[in-house]
């Protein structure tokens, strides 16, 4: 069987999430840091040999004393973090070991994912060599500048990028060695730059990232409403009319 390693993303400044006390992915979220619940479906999964989570540079000392159980227990390295989330995965890759065949690259602050998402992902990965979870854009899209409407956006074909985002290992090591200073939003704009195409699993809009307060009281709900393996589907998670959102709950 492949096997696979994980990268937990939790290094960045967390700037936008309006609590400069805590950052988004070391505080509870009904009881369990959001880094925590954002791991577990990778780190339980049979085919993951290795996991790490980036943390910025001044938190790691803090953050192996605090979390220290939890990262014993799921057997989770800590890796200092560089200035942007590029350098920061980068650092990472350099510890993954020779043996591991696939990188799945995750953000900290997604803590509502779900071992079905994973499998769906690992297998396109290993069927393409690169895949990401995804979801349709639902909403009107409108570009602006300067506070006003300049041009409404066609919204076919466009998809929102989720993580956790999966590559063959060789080829993501190849995508970070010819970045030189180009700044990624994602591990997957890495790969496209060098030619190889990058599979789309379409996924649920309920694997949201929490950026801001708002996005942290909607995880906060979706825990209670988050359908469980067997009726997990594409789905709005506000669509009241959906007949399977509270199947099984």
């Amino acid at each position: 069987m492949p096997k696979f390693a994980v990268i937990l993303a939790a290094a960045g400044q967390s700037s936008r999430f309006g609590d400069a006390r805590r950052k988004k992915p070391f505080i509870d979220l009904k009881g369990r840091p959001v880094w925590v619940r954002a791991i577990e479906p990778l780190v339980n999964h049979p085919d993951v040999v290795q996991s790490l989570i980036v943390v910025a540079a001044d938190d790691v000392e803090w953050f192996t004393e605090k979390f220290r159980p939890n990262l014993a227990f799921m057997n989770v390295d800590v890796i200092a973090g560089g200035k942007e989330r590029a350098d920061s995965v980068q650092n990472a890759l350099a510890h993954v070991k020779s043996n591991v065949d696939y990188v799945a690259v995750h953000d900290a602050a997604r803590p509502l994912l779900v071992k079905k998402w994973v499998d769906e992902v690992f297998a396109a990965a290993i069927k393409s060599g690169a895949a990401i979870p995804a979801s349709p854009i639902a909403s009107t899209i409108k570009r602006v500048a300067q506070g006003k409407i300049t041009e409404t956006v066609p919204r076919e074909h466009l998809w929102g990028a989720q993580t956790p985002q999966v590559f063959e290992r060789k080829l993501l090591l190849e995508a970070f060695a010819k970045r030189d200073k180009f700044v990624a939003t994602d591990e997957a704009q890495l790969v496209e730059r060098i030619g190889h195409a990058v599979s789309i699993v379409d996924c649920s809009p309920l694997n949201i990232k929490i950026t801001t307060q708002e996005d942290f009281r909607m995880a906060e709900a979706l825990l209670e409403v988050l359908p469980k393996e067997k009726s997990l589907a594409n789905m709005h998670p506000f669509a009241a009319d959906n007949p399977h959102l509270f199947k099984d709950l």
